[in-house]
């Protein structure tokens, strides 16, 4: 099916370039507010949201069911890295972090089959869009905020294993998106808690941190995710999310880089207590990403203040539509659709036996 971005609504177009994050509990009235008020183009699901393989099937075919009345299939999305970073119910196993199975490649690429895996499950669990691969540098210990999250501190293998776990990603028809643009390994902090600070020379970041990223473009990645990072004599005060400048220069202009630009969450603590949870949102809207991302905290009425914006042309509407454009380019180059998902049983025992063959080689 072709989407027409003339077709939509100002209130429509601004949804589509929005990912509302269910980091609470989940209601179908909340849900109806998310989907049918709002029409939001995706949400983020987190491990929070079902107690098992079941729960999960019926609010993804909720979600598809609620979002039929719309015109736009929906993103329903994740963060499945594995290891440390698991959304999936506990009746799956869960696969080795990227450190661990790059450091046990050595006869099998434990990578590409963790990323086919990976693929398979998320498909046949009804999600679209997974934040995913890590093509941050490893610089710190395990327990960094990147640490074992990272393929290698070595950057031609955080390229070769990160693109062979996107395109398998994508081969399960999962839209794949790599993180954290410029590079969160280049920070000891954290932006989950503060706005990191990269003080390292920009040439350095360049050719290291950004290096991957650039080569996931050539290879043809779907989404990048930006970072919260303050980039020294580069972003100034904002951090990367919120600088337009930097997004425009660097991944639109030095990359040609024309696929989907999504911010991180920016109701994070670091960003939500600087800018404040709505002006976060206001701010990571004017600086050019195509969809941003925010958890819901109760209200969300700031997607009228955006649509405001926009009706004053505060937004540019030719900047909108261009952001839309790229969102449906998507949807339609991966057949998104709302059909109803089947719960199987079976499914559980064949993906496991495979998580546990890959684990029985890395641990």
């Amino acid at each position: 099916m072709n989407y027409d971005v003339n077709e939509l609504s100002l209130e429509e177009k601004i949804g589509q370039m929005i990912i509302i994050g269910l980091d609470t509990n989940i209601t179908e009235k909340l849900l109806e507010k998310i989907i049918n008020k709002y029409k939001v183009g995706g949400v983020l699901l987190y491990k929070k949201n079902y107690k098992n393989y079941e729960e999960m099937i019926n609010l993804v075919n909720k979600i598809k069911e609620l979002n039929s009345k719309n015109k736009i299939p929906i993103f329903i999305s994740i963060d499945q890295e594995g290891g440390r970073v698991n959304r999936i119910p506990n009746e799956f196993e869960n696969l080795p972090g990227a450190t661990k199975l790059v450091e046990k490649s050595v006869e099998e690429d434990l990578v590409k089959m963790s990323g086919e895996i990976t693929g398979e499950m998320l498909n046949k669990l009804g999600i679209d869009m997974n934040f995913a691969p890590v093509l941050d540098i490893k610089r710190f210990k395990d327990t960094h905020a990147i640490g074992d999250r990272a393929y290698s501190n070595d950057v031609e293998k955080v390229s070769k294993y990160g693109i062979e776990y996107m395109k398998a990603l994508q081969e399960n028809n999962i839209i794949s998106v790599v993180k954290h643009f410029p590079g969160h390994g280049a920070t000891k902090e954290d932006s989950h808690f503060k706005l990191p600070k990269i003080n390292c020379d920009f040439e350095k970041l360049e050719n290291e941190d950004m290096k991957p990223f650039k080569i996931a473009i050539e290879n043809k990645v779907d989404g990048i995710l930006i970072g919260h990072l303050k980039i020294n004599k580069v972003t100034l005060n904002l951090p990367a999310s919120m600088s337009r400048r930097f997004i425009t220069k660097y991944i639109r202009k030095k990359y040609r880089f024309n696929g989907l630009v999504i911010s991180d969450d920016v109701r994070m603590k670091g960003v939500r207590i600087r800018y404040g949870k709505d002006n976060a949102v206001k701010k990571a809207f004017l600086a050019c990403n195509d969809i941003v991302i925010f958890k819901y905290d109760n209200d969300i009425s700031v997607i009228d203040k955006i649509v405001n914006l926009a009706k004053e042309n505060k937004i540019e509407m030719k900047r909108i539509n261009s952001s839309v454009r790229r969102i449906l380019k998507v949807k339609q180059k991966y057949n998104m659709n709302n059909y109803y998902i089947e719960k199987d049983d079976e499914f559980i025992n064949k993906i496991n036996e495979k998580i546990e063959y890959v684990r029985s080689r890395v641990l």
